[in-house]
């Protein structure tokens, strides 16, 4: 039977363990300070600044921040069974520091101390946001490691004799979590946006500008955020029971259960094809500036890059994947760890 959404889409991210109630006022934890039963384990492969190991997660081109960034990725190459418990650990634990001091600096409202402790409190959201991104950056990293593709490193590493390559290419792999609806309107997206016509031949030979190629990666981001989004409803609503014969309303549109992707995308009205389109937290929508600035740098150049269709098609699938990986991490951590919602979203939901 078909499905609307393949099972590889879907997170295996187990839940998270239930807060612990805290009485009194107890503090936060400093990261260095606080023990996890994971973290003791020999590092089989180290890597300098410089160094590059073909299909490790290491060569992803953003670089965990924080200790608990740091922490998750060595769990990823040495200890993967562990790595979903000490994720969500780390959630909990960054959500409990952040709510004690909230707490510190509401008990101290109008004492000597009220401005230290919400100064400290400013300091934990900033670090506990900067963390949180580094968690959310892993669960990518797990997500793409589960099909078997590594994410390509920084633009710089690819340029060989002034011709930009990306293998290997991993078309299959990063097709295979999309459902078939989906997957017909991404590569769509892909001809579009790498002028790929029909005569064409994936190995020719093509150039791009390296900002152009920038927009168009950020672009494919959003294409798969939006489209596990849009898939997500697609199926809800088909699985609701039939109201109306054939279909059933769906505010002023009737829907019917039968529809394809596609056609059910076009009966959007723009508010919800806006919502759906644009990251709904700060933190995703900060992780993907972040990416694309780790891959292609901070020139904003009109340099040409010489490529292939095949290897800007690549680059683009790989965008699309981590669009749909964002969706899925963004749910799971926001019901761990309270993420922040863009202001878009904040006012949609005070109408």
């Amino acid at each position: 039977m078909d499905s609307y959404l393949s099972n590889q889409a879907a997170l295996s991210f187990p839940p998270t363990r239930s807060r612990r109630q805290r009485g009194g006022r107890s503090g936060f934890v400093l990261p260095a300070m606080r023990k996890v039963q994971y973290r003791p384990m020999v590092m089989v492969a180290r890597a300098g600044q410089n160094s590059y190991w073909p299909g490790s997660s290491l060569n992803a081109p953003l670089k965990p921040r924080t200790s608990q960034g740091r922490f998750l990725i060595r769990l990823l190459l040495n200890k993967r069974h562990l790595f979903h418990y000490a994720a969500a650990d780390e959630l909990r634990l960054l959500a409990d520091n952040r709510e004690a001091a909230l707490a510190r600096m509401s008990l101290s409202s109008g004492s000597d101390e009220a401005s230290l402790h919400r100064r400290i409190a400013q300091l934990m959201e900033r670090y506990c946001k900067t963390a949180v991104q580094d968690i959310m950056y892993m669960l990518i990293l797990y997500k793409y490691s589960e099909i078997g593709v590594s994410l390509a490193p920084k633009l710089s590493r690819c340029i060989h004799n002034g011709r930009l390559e990306t293998w290997p290419k991993k078309d299959l792999e990063l097709e295979s979590i999309h459902s078939c609806d989906a997957l017909e309107l991404i590569k769509e997206h892909v001809n579009a946006v790498i002028g790929l016509r029909a005569n064409s031949c994936l190995k020719e030979k093509t150039q791009i500008q390296k900002l152009h190629l920038t927009k168009v990666y950020v672009a494919s981001i959003l294409c798969g955020y939006f489209l596990k989004s849009a898939s997500l409803r697609h199926q809800l609503e088909c699985s609701l029971p039939d109201l109306h014969g054939s279909g059933y309303v769906n505010g002023p549109i009737l829907v019917s259960t039968k529809e394809h992707l596609r056609h059910y995308i076009t009966g959007f009205d723009p508010e919800t094809m806006q919502r759906c389109a644009k990251p709904r937290t700060v933190e995703a929508r900060s992780l993907i500036k972040k990416q694309c600035l780790a891959l292609f740098g901070m020139e904003d150049s009109d340099e040409t890059i010489l490529t292939s269709y095949l290897s800007l098609k690549r680059l683009v699938l790989e965008a699309v994947a981590f669009g749909t990986f964002l969706w899925d991490t963004e749910l799971y951590v926001d019901g761990a760890y309270k993420l922040n919602e863009n202001a878009e979203e904040q006012e949609n939901r005070s109408i």
